[in-house]
């Protein structure tokens, strides 16, 4: 795996190779002579895609020109299951301070209650049809495969916003703002209308755009060597200089702006607003690896890095507190939750943390999934239940209720999702690397039945 450290300034997933799960296929020297000899029973236990699709031309066709049976109601073999495994950590409890939260307290990873789609998600291969996104599929509803970009119940695409050439890495709203900025690595910028859905402007930046974020009026932009600021409400335009190479997250915390960078150094600038700028503050040196990502709660930074550690940075004295390193593989996204602290890998793990009597964080919890993570963004619905929604290099989002981590629904895309992010009025933003960015909406629940 080549993260390419010392330059090109490109995005930490957009470097990872494609899925290995077909790389062992055909690799046998013998394989002509066993997939003869295996004929037949490829036939019995595989059917043919394209005859699915109404239009296989082969004759004779290696395999099954009709639908397998379904699965016997007794013994629920394996595989049937659709939930991923996870394993409940032991010991001691973690996150940003001992008092327990009633809602929390030793329930993590525990399933029950209110699964929101659980069932509902296995009804349909996870996997969207082909054809029906080329608008030819001629099963229609009788598709084995989904013809909708998520399962799941309680929200629903609104649109989709066409314009970046490539993968969106940060998506914002500004306070006070009808505008919703995205930005690319197309190196732009674009600025949509929130009425319209049309976009309203585009900026070239001349470098890709690692990180796009918002506070208050304000509008950071991360691309090479570089932060742009921007003020939605005034037109103040800045270019904040010092970080080397690409800046992979943007914070804000106790008046200070943070910039995760390349060189895995967290640069710190602060507003003085009798000149209208922001001043260099102070630097944080620790990391070995690139940062790409940044969070703050609890008086503390927290920041992920491509060293497979994430640093506990205290907001008052700007020391390092303590480093975690109980992940295998890069730290793509953290994310502060109640008193808890929750860190996705590409190592396929979420680890949840919590403080100790000492104040040190520690694991509590370990929830596995199928996929290298990317992102991920904790929200809750019209009915105030907590969700996390978290991209796999899968191309897709899964939504996880909270602290069970059972299903509540998939997103799918045509390219990995980089950006996840949170409006008003149960809106909530996605953007893959296709450059899509498609916006959703949370429903009300319909009332039971008296």
């Amino acid at each position: 795996m080549d993260f390419d450290q010392n330059g090109g300034g490109r995005r930490v997933f957009q470097r990872l190779g494609p899925s290995n799960n077909n790389n062992n296929r055909f690799n046998n020297q013998s394989h002509q002579n066993q997939s003869y000899q295996n004929q037949n029973q490829v036939k019995q236990n595989k059917v043919c895609f394209h005859w699915r699709a109404g239009r296989c031309n082969k004759f004779p066709c290696p395999f099954l020109h009709s639908e397998l049976p379904g699965p016997s109601s007794n013994g629920g073999g394996a595989g049937v299951s659709a939930k991923r495994p996870h394993s409940l950590g032991g010991g001691s409890e973690e996150g940003f301070s001992t008092r327990k939260s009633p809602n929390f307290n030793n329930t993590w990873g525990r399933a029950g209650g209110s699964g929101g789609a659980g069932g509902g998600v296995g009804k349909k291969m996870e996997r969207v049809c082909n054809y029906w996104v080329q608008g030819d599929c001629r099963f229609g509803d009788r598709c084995k495969f989904l013809h909708s970009w998520s399962v799941g119940d309680g929200f629903s695409l609104l649109t989709t916003l066409e314009g970046h050439q490539q993968g969106v890495t940060g998506i914002a709203l500004p306070s006070g703002s009808d505008k919703l900025y995205t930005g690319g690595k197309d190196s732009t910028v674009r600025v949509w209308d929130c009425q319209s859905g049309q976009c309203a402007g585009v900026i070239n930046l001349g470098g890709e755009v690692g990180c796009l974020i918002s506070e208050g009026p304000w509008v950071f932009v991360g691309i090479p060597n570089f932060v742009k600021a921007w003020n939605a409400q005034t037109g103040t335009d800045l270019s904040l200089s010092g970080p080397v190479g690409q800046v992979y997250a943007l914070v804000v915390g106790n008046d200070l702006l943070f910039a995760a960078t390349q060189e895995g150094t967290i640069l710190a600038w602060k507003y003085n607003p009798s000149v209208n700028t922001f001043e260099p503050a102070t630097s944080l040196p620790g990391h070995t690896g690139p940062v790409v990502t940044l969070v703050v709660g609890a008086n503390r930074l927290y920041s992920g890095s491509m060293d497979n550690s994430i640093k506990v940075w205290n907001l008052e004295t700007l020391q390092c507190m303590q480093t975690l390193v109980e992940h295998k593989s890069v730290v793509m996204s953290i994310l502060c939750w109640d008193q808890f602290l929750l860190s996705c890998s590409l190592d396929k793990t979420i680890k949840v943390w919590v403080a100790t009597e000492s104040g040190n964080l520690e694991v509590t919890y370990t929830h596995v999934e199928e996929h290298g993570l990317l992102t991920f963004c904790g929200m809750h619905d019209l009915a105030s239940k907590p969700l996390l929604l978290c991209s796999s290099n899968d191309n897709s989002v899964r939504l996880h209720d909270l602290p069970s981590f059972s299903d509540h629904g998939k997103i799918f895309a045509k390219d990995d999702i980089c950006s996840i992010q949170v409006g008003p009025g149960g809106l909530f933003f996605t953007g893959d690397g296709t450059g899509q960015v498609r916006v959703w909406k949370w429903s009300e629940q319909p009332a039971a039945a008296a």
